[in-house]
């Protein structure tokens, strides 16, 4: 593994804050993570091992809160996770060379930015049939399943608010939803990371507990009364950063 620039005990205050904001609207942080290790100069084979311990660990307590809440719906997210299981073992099996995985987790921050930035209003609703939504819930865990199991993204900062804008739940629910979706295709794509490859999670004891603890704050905030959306915006710094870092990256590769 390539050598941290900074503390691991520095790197765990940091991800204490991601999980804290990110945990609180139902999301795992993957995004986040993954850029700050890109930035930090993490092996890219195991960038995605550890984001998805993370977003595992986070979500893990996130989708108790907003269980015990009686926010989760298993009937909202069955269609995502359908297709999105065996994607993400799929995407956890495969060995990318360094400069695909560079290319793939570049455009997936771009994507990320986006909907951070220029899709932060969830009020369109699409007035679409029933089958239609089903057809959509299916082909978006593909995408999202396949994204989480090769970069680590767990794809629910897009999840929560297109369940929302296809009308099928509220935003707590969508919330939970998202703990939930996370921490299925999180488990999938670690178990297929586990079997093809090899990872030493213990190196990263301290940041595994920032992330426990931030999670079970942030998650049981947000499935009570806090609103943290907001916060995304200064997270999303973060990987703003991590495109140009990446693009600079993968132009010299």
């Amino acid at each position: 593994m390539e050598e941290l620039v900074i503390s691991p005990y520095f790197l765990s205050a940091l991800f204490f804050t991601v999980a804290l904001v990110y945990s609180s609207v139902g999301l795992g942080g993957g995004s986040s993570y993954t850029a700050l290790m890109a930035i930090l100069g993490v092996s890219h084979v195991a960038i995605p091992a550890i984001s998805l311990t993370l977003n595992l660990f986070v979500t893990s307590v996130g989708s108790y809160n907003f269980i015990r809440k009686k926010h989760a719906r298993l009937g909202l997210v069955a269609p995502f996770l359908v297709t999105s299981i065996p994607m993400s073992y799929l995407g956890g099996a495969i060995k990318l060379p360094k400069d695909i995985f560079y290319w793939i987790l570049l455009v997936s921050l771009i994507f990320v930015s986006i909907r951070i930035y220029a899709w932060e209003h969830t009020s369109l609703r699409l007035d679409i049939g029933k089958a239609k939504k089903i057809i959509v819930s299916l082909m978006a865990g593909s995408v999202l399943g396949f994204i989480a199991g090769t970069v680590g993204i767990g794809g629910g900062i897009y999840l929560v608010p297109l369940i929302i804008i296809l009308g099928l739940g509220s935003a707590k629910e969508a919330a939970a939803c998202g703990a939930v979706f996370i921490w299925v295709n999180s488990l999938s794509g670690l178990i297929a990371r586990f079997q093809y490859h090899s990872i030493d999670i213990f190196a990263f004891l301290p940041v595994i507990v920032a992330v426990l603890i931030g999670g079970y704050l942030g998650s049981f905030m947000g499935s009570s009364t806090l609103s943290s959306r907001a916060m995304e915006k200064y997270l999303g710094g973060i990987v703003i950063v991590a495109i140009a870092f990446l693009l600079k990256r993968t132009l010299l590769i």
